[in-house]
């Protein structure tokens, strides 16, 4: 398994790419990648303590999780920017989902997977529209505006 944590915890301690890989036992190609991503998703070091490497593997490719299944994975990035348009619903999003994957001999998630899927990646990343969150989506207390 590829130690995530100590991979950022290296790197932020100044250790070059190399002395990453040898440490930790990865290619330099795969600290650079975690390295990346990390940094696009904003994780610096120091971590928190809950950030296991488990935790971090699933921050960092929500993906993985969901293709081991068989299913057509969700394109969260594109679900949630569709969101963020006039009169598109999580159910019509769904639908779009669903016939895609049967027009490609796929297996969808049904709308309630989808819907958890889509929550946790929203809760993980702190997704918003605007000031209220998308937690709202399942019936959660929503957030107040600031004024």
């Amino acid at each position: 398994m590829i130690r995530y944590r100590k991979i950022l915890e290296l790197e932020g301690e100044g250790i070059s790419l190399r002395g990453i890989a040898a440490n930790t036992g990865n290619s330099r190609q795969k600290v650079t990648e975690v390295i990346d991503l990390a940094k696009k998703k904003g994780l610096v070091c120091p971590l928190e303590e809950e950030m296991t490497d488990k935790w971090l593997e699933e921050f960092l490719f929500p993906e993985k999780t969901l293709e081991a299944s068989g299913r057509q994975p969700l394109n969260f990035d594109y679900i949630h920017k569709e969101l963020a348009k006039p009169n598109v619903t999580l159910s019509l999003l769904h639908h779009e989902y669903e016939s895609d994957c049967r027009a490609n001999n796929k297996i969808p998630y049904s709308y309630r997977s989808f819907l958890r899927h889509y929550s946790n990646y929203a809760d993980k990343y702190k997704a918003t529209w605007g000031t209220e969150t998308i937690r709202r989506l399942r019936g959660h207390i929503r957030k107040k505006p600031i004024l």
